[in-house]
């Protein structure tokens, strides 16, 4: 049974946009690796921004930064 666990940071994905990862990720597992589509799992995890950093700092701070 496959597991994929997808992280992102929270910012407003849609129900829509999550259901297209989910299915995504399951097709991909399905034509790469020949995986049963009714036994894989996929999980998303939204992460507050100011949770997830990249290159040493908060991707909030960054986002910020880079909007200067």
């Amino acid at each position: 049974m496959p597991y994929v666990n997808i992280k992102i940071t929270r910012e407003g994905v849609t129900q829509a946009q999550k259901k297209q990862l989910i299915a995504g990720a399951t097709q991909l597992l399905v034509d790469v690796l020949g995986k049963n589509p009714a036994t894989t799992v996929v999980v998303i995890d939204e992460v507050e921004m100011e949770n997830w950093g990249v290159g040493g700092i908060p991707v909030d701070e960054r986002r910020a930064q880079e909007r200067r």
